[in-house]
């Protein structure tokens, strides 16, 4: 794949390179700058839907050329979730074309808006919402336009097939009604949407258009790119976080064919050849060749609740409702916890970047090209309009892997050759060793039952940091802290928003008069640490829906019949009733070893409604879990792309049960201790489910709910709740590793 080339890196520039006749733009200064030291209040104006509110003028989001083509933009990116296919099909669907007739861009800090991260299942959310309002309210502009150069009146006209047609025949081509800045206006709050029942491109089965390459072994990825020219650069890292590079000799490297440039800032070391493999071979002589100075500063890996209690900086209150306690005939007690777990990326990160005329372009995996371009801007001591990031997908790519920190190690030795491209591609050690992981927790739950086992009582603790070290400053960039400069990492800080993040999904949908939730806030981990998938929610429903089998086992119930009975939410209670049916669920005996487990929860208790249930089997002797029969149902709202749905619900009921079933990072009291596979197990194919189905329960007309990450909790539960029916014991800690399960059976 060579490196896109435009000529002019300006959105200016690139709308009249391309020849539209859309002249004029509009991207807030705040998504192109650096914030300023303040700002005049804005003028207050109607709350505008999904990222339309950051982002109001409708030139960009939509362009529409002379010729007629489309052109829509999005700062969200690919990530394999499929939103270069539903988003196609949310513009195609008020403009009246097909999806095939829309060109999409996404995620360019020269060329689309700022919308972040591409994170927390949001795309379709906020991204998705503002460019179906763009996209009709562009089509009433041109039925405007088309009404005066007809003299047909507007409600008389029919858009299809990008043209505008009349009674009788005449028709006029969406080209032909563009003009210089027709789209340079502000969204409409009061926009209206297309009904349900004439929907040509929402709800129905499209090809994805990012799938040929990827399953054909064609250019798809930033791993895949050979522009004329790229060279070939190779990082070499510390043993472990601390340590201090006290002697290098870089004479011999230097000497080595191919080498064109040895890096070293501060204790920062790379290399530069001409050939990959070239690149390699140096890199492995640095690393022979570089003495360092560690220091053991890890905690106990074997007693991480005890570190975790004792690193509190601060505790605060996420909800408290009702009375701190109630009478009741039965209060239970239990404690949770999970491991530090990591993305364990299938392809190790990667990145481009080249030096040119001032301007350093750099093409990266990130899920946010803005705070990237930020970061590495501070960190290079340039302005951020000196820096241009483009999302490129990679190989592997969810959470807050080790693309900003490839992208910012391409950025940072592109300096040292200008004028050439220069391809950085990490080790598998070195993703598996200096990835952020997700955070190792610690939950417990305090319940008390009435006379007929109803919860009175809710009393939820959980001991986490904030899941989040993304970039914003150099200092969340491994290059950053590396280089001589030394940024240090942000302080980070405990708050508490709907959104959640350590603390997310703690509070539960069940109806209880009276709960608490207390966040014991830790602001320092000892390993790095950031953005897994759910962040908290994964931990947190694990707990809550172990816990609320216990309490059914308690009041002598039916686990699924004890949910509905804390659960007024109509939309809650479909999708349990629907999993639950397509499952059939049942109070059947089964054969020794096996058991059936059941989970809810509404991501982030305002995203999407995910119920699941699952069979089990446990094998004694050897520990091993095999799950056989997983079905899911899944409400978020209306369904875009229903296929999309199901598979991105597949992806997290397997992801979930590999995290379930076998990851857990480890570590000595000074390095990591996981450089690969064999020290980091993951799920294989052959245990893999038999049968994973997922039952999409539609809303159309609804607004969207983020679904992507909805599974992952759920999952963990299913999967603790049916090892309980199929042993009589629980586990409490995550994984669920064979050692584990032996050790609890007593085996």
């Amino acid at each position: 794949m060579d490196a896109p080339n435009f000529p002019d890196v300006t959105r200016r520039g690139f709308l009249a390179g391309a020849g539209a006749l859309v002249v004029s733009f509009t991207i807030p200064a705040g998504a192109q700058e650096a914030a300023a030291p303040s700002a005049p209040a804005a003028e207050a104006r109607p709350k505008l839907p999904g990222s339309l509110a950051d982002t109001p003028s409708l030139d960009a989001w939509i362009r529409i050329d002379a010729d007629g083509s489309i052109t829509v933009f999005t700062g969200k990116a690919e990530l394999g979730q499929g939103t270069k296919t539903s988003l196609r099909q949310i513009a195609a669907e008020e403009l009246e074309v097909e999806p095939a007739a829309i060109k999409l861009i996404t995620a360019d800090t020269a060329l689309t808006p700022d919308e972040g991260y591409t994170a927390g299942s949001q795309t379709i959310q906020n991204s998705g919402t503002a460019i179906r309002y763009a996209s009709a309210q562009v089509r009433q502009i041109l039925a405007a336009k088309a009404s005066e150069k007809l003299g047909v009146p507007a409600d008389q006209l029919k858009a299809s097939g990008g043209r505008i047609g009349a009674p009788g025949g005449k028709s006029v081509g969406y080209g032909e009604l563009v003009a210089a800045d027709f789209l340079h206006v502000d969204a409409a709050p009061d926009t209206r949407l297309k009904t349900p029942q004439t929907y040509h491109a929402i709800g129905k089965p499209f090809a994805r258009v990012d799938i040929p390459a990827k399953v054909t072994g064609g250019e798809a990825y930033v791993q895949d790119m050979r522009p004329p020219g790229m060279v070939h650069a190779r990082v070499v890292r510390p043993p472990s976080y601390g340590a201090k590079l006290i002697d290098f000799a870089d004479a011999a490297v230097k000497a080595m064919p191919g080498v064109i440039a040895v890096v070293r800032d501060g204790d920062f070391l790379a290399v530069v050849a001409e050939q990959e493999f070239q690149a390699v071979k140096a890199m492995r002589a640095m690393s022979s060749a570089a003495k360092w100075q560690e220091q053991p500063a890890l905690p106990d890996q074997n007693d991480m609740p005890a570190f975790l209690e004792k690193a509190v900086s601060e505790v605060g209150v996420v909800t408290s409702v009702g009375a701190e306690s109630a009478p009741g005939a039965k209060t239970l007690q239990a404690q949770f916890t999970r491991a530090y777990q990591m993305h364990g990326s299938i392809g190790p990160s990667s990145a481009m970047a080249m030096l040119g005329n001032g301007l350093t372009t750099v093409w990266t995996h990130t899920q946010g090209v803005y705070p990237d371009r930020k970061a590495i801007a501070e960190m290079l001591g340039v302005g951020p309009e000196k820096v241009r990031c483009i999302h490129t997908e990679g190989s592997g790519c969810y959470g807050h892997n080790g693309a900003d920190d490839a992208a910012a190690d391409a950025a940072l030795i592109a300096q040292k050759v200008p004028g050439k491209p220069v391809r950085v591609q990490w080790m598998r050690d070195q993703e598996h060793l200096w990835e952020p992981y997700g955070p190792a927790m610690l939950t417990r739950a305090d319940a008390t039952l009435d006379q007929n086992g109803s919860i009175v009582s809710w009393h939820y603790d959980l001991w986490s940091n904030s899941h989040g070290t993304r970039p914003g400053s150099a200092g969340s960039l491994i290059a950053g802290r590396l280089m001589a400069r030394h940024f240090p990492p942000d302080p980070a800080k405990l708050q508490i928003s709907p959104l959640g993040s350590g603390d997310r999904n703690a509070i539960p949908l069940y109806d209880v008069p009276n709960q608490r939730v207390n966040w014991h806030f830790i602001a320092d981990m000892p390993v790095r640490v950031s953005s897994l998938r759910s962040l908290g929610a994964y931990c947190n429903v694990f707990s809550i829906e172990s816990f609320m089998d216990e309490l059914a086992l308690a009041a002598n119930a039916d686990p699924l019949e004890y949910r509905l009975r804390h659960l007024k939410d109509p939309r809650a209670r479909k999708v349990i009733e629907v999993a639950s049916q397509k499952f059939g669920w049942s109070k059947d005996p089964l054969p020794q070893g096996r058991g059936r487990g059941f989970a809810f929860a509404k991501y982030k208790n305002h995203a999407a409604y995910l119920a699941v249930a699952l069979e089990a089997d446990v094998d004694r002797d050897s520990g091993a879990i095999g799950i056989s029969h997983v079905v899911a149902a899944v409400d978020c709202g209306e369904a875009v792309a229903p296929d999309s749905i199901v598979n991105q619900t597949e992806g997290g009921i397997l992801q979930s049960l590999s995290w379930t079933l076998y990851e857990a990072v480890h570590f000595d009291r000074t390095r990591i201790l996981s450089p690969d596979w064999s020290a980091y197990p993951i799920l294989r194919f052959s245990a893999v489910p038999d049968s994973v189905e997922v039952h999409v329960v539609d809303n159309p007309g609804s607004p969207y709910l983020g679904v992507a990450e909805a599974a992952q909790g759920p999952t963990a539960g299913a999967i603790a709740n049916a090892f309980r029916h199929a042993t009589g014991k629980r586990i409490y800690d995550l994984p669920y590793t064979r050692e584990r399960v032996k050790a609890v059976l007593g085996v």
